[in-house]
């Protein structure tokens, strides 16, 4: 299994951005996807995340009503539509591969990840 992500970029506050995770490999097709993000000195934390079988979702408190994972994403994509950016948000972004069957916000239950794509929102 291999994970891209991509879509990063430099946006001033209040901006959108949207970013991709391409999901290869048959074996995790229904496994859920999560989004991570790690800022500067600070511990990498969980975003958001989707059951990719029946289109749960789960959001941050910090990013819920501001970002959103679409359930209707064209095959092995994985989009997460970011609103309202605040430069708090600026942080390297991961996609991941949960383990298991359901939503989870632990990254150690994610087993496969994408390299990161640099989100950078200026005040």
């Amino acid at each position: 299994v291999q994970l891209q992500a991509s879509g990063g970029g430099l946006v001033q506050a209040g901006g959108s951005l949207r970013l991709s995770c391409a999901v290869s490999g048959r074996a995790y097709n229904a496994n859920p996807v999560g989004w991570f993000r790690q800022a500067p000195g600070k511990d990498r934390e969980f975003v958001a995340a989707i059951r990719r079988t029946d289109g749960r979702t789960d959001y941050a408190d910090s990013v819920k009503g501001r970002f959103t994972i679409p359930r209707d994403s064209p095959g092995n994509t994985v989009y997460l539509q970011m609103s309202s950016l605040k430069p708090e948000d600026t942080a390297v972004y991961y996609c991941a591969i949960d383990r298991g069957p359901v939503i989870r916000r632990d990254q150690n239950e994610y087993d496969y990840w994408g390299q990161g794509t640099q989100v950078t929102v200026s005040s």
